[in-house]
Parts: structure tokens; C-alpha cells; sequence
């Protein structure tokens, strides 16, 4: 089986070809300029790739899917309260979300608090949360079918529902060229 890090290659020697790749007119958007700062770190792959379906629950233990988020980009973040940057990241994951709105655009912050589950809410509440819905990958499943190693990891879904790239490590995703690249993405 390919390690599905070798999907993602370089984007700089591939970022002319993966453009073209792309069937959906939000790319015609994206140049390899949005790719700076903060985000200099996402790595596009050569072209959408599609995902299996994806489950996971609400704090109510409610099933939802990336399904449930069709025809919206999508920034599917996996964290945990007990990950330092992931903590770092997240008033930035939702500074981001204010700023696209929901329109088209959504944070799923995926916690991947199983036993710490009930932490979740008062951490949502003490760092004043208010955009970001509370998602949990019960048995970290979603973790494992996406090949997710290293939090927190955010891969960027287009409105399709196909992974257009990844990325390991936290970032500043309230940052001008943060938001540029969601806004580009999203066309």
C-alpha cells in the first residue's frame, strides 16, 4: 500500500501541474503565492483525491459525515486538549471560521479526546469558542482511515468531498494569507 504522505509531493515542482488537474473552477483561484506565511507548510496533492466515507459524532453521540457537509469546503482539523499546539491553534480555527462564515466554508474540528471527552466543552468555553462546532472520532477511526499521524493535522476537502491537500503541524489560520488561500479554495 502507497503511505498516502507520498500523495503529497512537492507543491513547488508540482503546483503548475496540479492546477491544471483541478476539474473545479474554485482553483483557477489558487496560485503558488497563497502558499506563504503560515501556510507555507500545506502541501497540495497533484489532484483531488477522493475520501471513504468519514464518520464521527456530536457531543450528543449524534452521527455525522463529511457527507453531511457536501457542497461546502471543508478544513477537517484532528486535535486533542492534550496536544499543545493543537491548543495553541485552535482560537485561530476559530477566528477563521468568523471570518468565511458558513455559507460555504466550515471548521470540523475533530477531537480525538476518548477518554478526556468531557474536557472538551469547558476547554471550548474557556478559550470563548463560539464559532466551532464540537466533533469527536470515536475510536479514532477517522485518525487511522486517513493516515493521521501527527496533531494537529488539517486536510482542506473541497465541496466535492475529495482531499485537495494536508497539513502537519499547527498553523495561524486567522492570518491574511490563511484566509486567502480558504477564500481562493472556496472560489
Amino acid at each position: 500500500m502507497t503511505h498516502p504522505a507520498s500523495y503529497f509531493l512537492s507543491r513547488r515542482s508540482l503546483f503548475v501541474g496540479a492546477l491544471s488537474a483541478f476539474a473545479t473552477p474554485a482553483f483557477a483561484n489558487v496560485g503558488p503565492d497563497l502558499l506563504k506565511g503560515t501556510v507555507e507548510k500545506f502541501e497540495l496533492g497533484a489532484a483531488p483525491r477522493p475520501l471513504p466515507e468519514i464518520g464521527f459524532i456530536d457531543p450528543d453521540d449524534k452521527a455525522l459525515s463529511l457527507a453531511d457537509y457536501k457542497g461546502k469546503v471543508v478544513l477537517l482539523n484532528f486535535w486533542a486538549t492534550w496536544c499543545a499546539p493543537c491548543v495553541k491553534e485552535m482560537p485561530s480555527l476559530d477566528r477563521l471560521q468568523a471570518a468565511m462564515g458558513k455559507d460555504k466554508f466550515v471548521v470540523v474540528p475533530l477531537s480525538l479526546d476518548g477518554p478526556s471527552k468531557p474536557k472538551v466543552a469547558p476547554f471550548y468555553k474557556d478559550k470563548n469558542l463560539a464559532n466551532l462546532g464540537v466533533y469527536f472520532d470515536k475510536g479514532k477511526k477517522v485518525q487511522q482511515t486517513l493516515d493521521v499521524s501527527v496533531l494537529p493535522t488539517s486536510i482542506l476537502i473541497d465541496a466535492q468531498g475529495r482531499e485537495i491537500g494536508r497539513m502537519l503541524g499547527e498553523a495561524d489560520w486567522d492570518k491574511p494569507e490563511s484566509i486567502a488561500l480558504m477564500k481562493a479554495v472556496v472560489g
